[in-house]
């Protein structure tokens, strides 16, 4: 009897890691064939409204309405097939016409089989839009060439010869008159899976490379904000390295100033950025699963790519770099500031007690010389007390000398209060001391 895992502990999580893998299996197209794709950005109530959108559609064509959105979604209408993909910021539509109609490249595409006016109320915002055109190839290779070059409106051509010559594609990569983008896929011998996996391919490295481009206009929009923090940032230190005296808390000003822009721009563009670079790597590697065989006289995508596409994705890496340099320098000029000021401060502090040590000593002579004359003042009014009362005692009857007995008593006083007020002195301190 075979093992069982009903007793064992399963993750709850073990079935959708294994579907994962299976989540966007590719297409499965015949030829010929016509397909549609684009490319929508959403926001999670944008994608709640295309759902709803797409639930519209299956109640149009009377189908049996999904209940459940799911991650990719497909559905045959008779012979049109929808395709609906979710991405992390965008969703992906791909309609196949599988109708054989009118033969002429491009005259039907993947959306001719749509209800009227259904996809006019897709909800978010169109990035990419294409067709493809999917045709059996003949041997005549420039026969072919010349009636590719009929349907693209005498645009620059760039193709090449996939997967060991089993297919010839050729793009633009430009907008046409109707506003989409086109490619047209010659099949020599691909069966329909691996022409599936081709377009898939194709699609894919169509979409991507547009997403990838969305940061180009953030870091073209960022640069010159660059160069003028940049240009600051070198009067600032130059300044700080040359010792001159300057207004700390202008400068600190200006520094915060400038943290606070950067900060905003990190803020605005570090996803994009980092999409950008994301998006890229899948280009890229969506590229080399096409190997690629040179067409005479043409670019290949990948070159296409490589020439035009590397270039904006390094300049949206160098922008989104120095906004990191820049970010650095800040904190390190501020570091500087603090220590500038931190030592300023700590000068002042000690000045400050230089001139109480030289108030104290002063303090502490006018309390001597105060002392000094609290004991002639005390010892006056002491003495005039004592007068009284050997004046008194005199006037009683008792027989003595005043004047005598009294300059007896004026330097013993005068001993007596000394000695007291420097007893209470030094209490004072031991007071102070264990404090």
């Amino acid at each position: 009897m075979s093992a069982r895992l009903d007793c064992l502990d399963i993750h709850p999580l073990r079935d959708d890691l294994y579907n994962e893998l299976h989540s966007r299996p590719f297409q499965v197209l015949p030829t010929p064939a016509r397909v549609t794709q684009m490319a929508v950005l959403t926001t999670p109530e944008q994608r709640r409204l295309q759902f709803l959108h797409l639930q519209q559609l299956h109640r149009q064509l009377g189908y049996p309405v999904p209940e459940q959105e799911v991650g990719c979604f497909e559905q045959t209408f008779g012979n049109l097939r929808i395709r609906r993909e979710m991405h992390m910021e965008f969703a992906t539509y791909t309609f196949t016409n599988l109708a054989t109609g009118d033969d002429t490249p491009f005259s039907e595409t993947g959306i001719s089989l749509l209800p009227e006016g259904w996809l006019e109320q897709l909800t978010g915002t169109v990035v990419a839009a294409f067709h493809l055109e999917i045709r059996p190839a003949t041997e005549d290779a420039q026969g072919d060439l010349a009636y590719v070059r009929k349907h693209f409106e005498g645009m620059r051509l760039v193709g090449s010869s996939p997967q060991e010559g089993a297919a010839r594609v050729w793009g633009t990569f430009k907008l046409h008159s109707d506003g989409f983008g086109r490619f047209m896929v010659m099949n020599h011998h691909m069966s329909d899976s691996q022409l599936g996996r081709l377009t898939q391919r194709l699609m894919e490295i169509e979409t991507y490379r547009l997403m990838s481009l969305l940061a180009l206009p953030v870091a073209r929009e960022i640069t010159p904000a660059l160069n003028d923090m940049d240009q600051k940032m070198a009067i600032i230190t130059q300044s700080l390295a040359d010792n001159q005296d300057v207004d700390e808390q202008q400068l600190l000003a200006q520094l915060t100033n400038i943290a606070s822009r950067i900060e905003a721009f990190r803020a605005h563009s570090t996803f994009r950025f980092s999409a950008t670079r994301a998006y890229h790597r899948l280009v890229l590697t969506r590229l080399e699963e096409l190997r690629e065989d040179e067409l005479s006289g043409h670019l290949t995508i990948t070159e296409f790519m490589t020439r035009r596409l590397t270039p904006a994705v390094k300049t949206c890496e160098a922008v989104s770099e120095r906004l990191e340099d820049l970010s650095r320098r800040v904190d390190r000029a501020s570091d500087m500031m603090r220590t500038r000021v931190e030592l300023a401060i700590q000068s002042q502090n000690q000045q400050l007690l230089s001139s109480m040590d030289r108030r104290s000593k002063i303090q502490l002579m006018m309390q001597h010389t105060v002392e000094g004359f609290s004991v002639v003042a005390i010892s006056y009014y002491l003495v005039g007390l004592l007068k009284l009362g050997l004046e008194s005692m005199y006037d009683a009857g008792f027989d003595f000398n005043k004047s005598l007995v009294l300059g007896i008593a004026i330097p013993v006083t005068l001993l007596l209060v000394f000695f007291g007020v420097r007893t209470i002195h030094n209490r004072f301190i031991k007071l102070a001391k264990r404090q």
